[in-house]
């Protein structure tokens, strides 16, 4: 308990001294667990509010660490999302910004010189590992996950393949894994087989630092698990006792996780975080029977805040304050900063994000905070959105001339009463910075040659460039104007 204490003492006052945090000794290096759902909403855990899907583990984790009520995710669909994560930089500078068909084994790749969360913590002398779904190229391009800083890499690096429980074969690196699965068999069930290669990455670096990248696919559909467990003999819809069956599955297998970290005593010395890399998915009926965005308004794919917003915690137990909530207002491109934080390896290039790391040790006092998150989506309408202190704006289609959607976020979480109206001089500076925010970028064909801007996505995905003209939001009356 002392020996925590003064572990604790020393992170803050590294922190207020030069809010840069340099551990030397081998066997002072904190580990690092990021958890990744794929589609969890925002209420579709019990710390947020959930009834009906049962998460006992998860919502320990939550009580006995810091929950966020205001951390986002880097997009609404799951590739730039990603994107943002592993690089640091938001959807206007990211070079992924939008999902992408037409690759094989992998979508758009990052580029071969990108910084990213894996490539950081090796700098540092750590053991790495993506486990889950990649998504961000595969073994035959820049995307290559052991080229981007992973020692390990198990799962999908197709997201579309990812969507299928019992695939034919899983990567292991760069060799296929054939799995029991053919001829439509349903023997082995990769989420399964993600948490024990987790587990068994975690025992072999028992002795060493290790950063592990968890990215499970629950709960996106297919509705695949083994069993129902206790929903078996719910009077529910038969896809609504698989939803809640495979989150609780998950939930139990973050249980199983922390349980080992406590056996080999380094749960006083491994940071968990817990996140989702958008909101729910658009299934109506499960959508509405299990409120899985809570009170926040909208789904995947939408920029309102439950397609965006994550039901994120972290824990530390020793070092992240127990039983404590969080509004600090982040996102994805903040973990980037905050592992450098954390390790003391500076971070090659730059980053949009701005380190958590004093929010997480309980010295809020000293945490930075952003002038705005910003988001642009380009999936159906190409779209953008703000998050500027109270006041969350979207732009539901950037093409037309309807303008901005103005939110006072604090009053109005589930973004319904529109108030552009009334705070024109808001609305023009949020403009500015949503303009300031964008910027072009190469884009990728299918042949893997930097032929397209980012903002041909738009047409990639069927609908027209947003480049030229930009939006033109309504000339708004002043207050003086009346």
């Amino acid at each position: 308990m002392i020996q925590n204490k003064i572990k604790k003492l020393f992170l803050i006052s590294c922190i207020s001294l030069s809010l840069c945090i340099s551990l030397t000794a081998t066997e002072s290096k904190p580990n690092v667990i990021y958890i990744l759902c794929d589609d969890l909403g925002y209420g579709e855990v019990g710390y947020n509010g959930q009834k009906l899907i049962q998460t006992p583990e998860l919502d320990h984790l939550a009580k006995k660490g810091m929950r966020f009520t205001d951390h986002y995710c880097g997009n609404a669909v799951c590739a730039p999302s990603r994107a943002s994560l592993i690089t640091g930089k938001h959807p206007g500078h990211a070079y992924i910004r939008a999902n992408s068909p037409g690759y094989p084994n992998g979508q758009t790749p990052i580029p071969e010189s990108s910084e990213t969360l894996g490539k950081l913590m090796q700098r540092a002398g750590y053991k790495t590992a993506c486990i889950g779904k990649w998504g961000l190229g595969g073994f035959h391009d820049t995307g290559n996950p052991n080229k981007q800083g992973f020692d390990l890499f198990y799962g999908y690096t197709d997201q579309r393949k990812a969507h299928n429980y019992y695939p034919e074969y899983l990567w292991l690196n760069g060799e296929k894994q054939f799995l029991d699965n053919k001829k439509g068999k349903q023997k082995e069930y990769s989420h399964d087989l993600m948490t024990e290669k987790a587990l068994g990455f975690l025992k072999e670096n028992e002795k060493n630092p290790f950063f592990l990248y968890l990215a499970y696919c629950i709960p996106h559909t297919k509705w695949q698990v083994p069993e129902l467990g206790q929903y078996e003999d719910k009077e529910w819809p038969e896809n609504m006792k698989i939803q809640a069956a495979m989150v609780s599955r998950m939930s139990r297998d973050v249980g199983r996780i922390v349980k080992l970290l406590e056996n080999m005593g380094l749960d006083k010395n491994t940071l968990i975080l817990f996140n989702s890399d958008n909101g729910a998915h658009g299934q109506g009926e499960t959508l509405e029977f299990f409120k899985t965005s809570g009170e926040l308004r909208g789904k995947k794919r939408s920029m309102f805040d439950g397609g965006v917003r994550s039901p994120m915690f972290a824990y530390w137990p020793g070092t992240v304050p127990s039983g404590t909530v969080s509004n600090h207002i982040s996102a994805f491109w903040d973990f980037l900063p905050t592992l450098s934080d954390l390790t003391g390896e500076p971070i090659i290039g730059d980053t949009d994000g701005i380190s958590m790391l004093p929010t997480l040790v309980g010295a809020s006092d000293k945490q930075k905070k952003h002038k705005f998150l910003y988001w642009e989506l380009y999936e159906g309408k190409p779209s953008c959105a703000i998050r500027y202190g109270k006041w969350k704006a979207v732009v539901q289609d950037r093409r037309n001339d309807k303008g901005i959607e103005l939110y006072e976020i604090h009053s109005d979480p589930g973004e319904m009463k529109n108030v552009a109206e009334q705070f024109p001089e808001i609305v023009m500076e949020i403009n500015n910075m949503m303009k300031s925010a964008h910027r072009k970028n190469p884009f990728w064909d299918k042949n893997n040659k930097p032929l397209f801007d980012a903002d041909a996505a738009a047409e990639f995905n069927g609908v027209q460039s947003i480049e030229t003209p930009w939006f033109k939001p309504k000339r708004l009356k002043t207050k003086e104007e009346g």
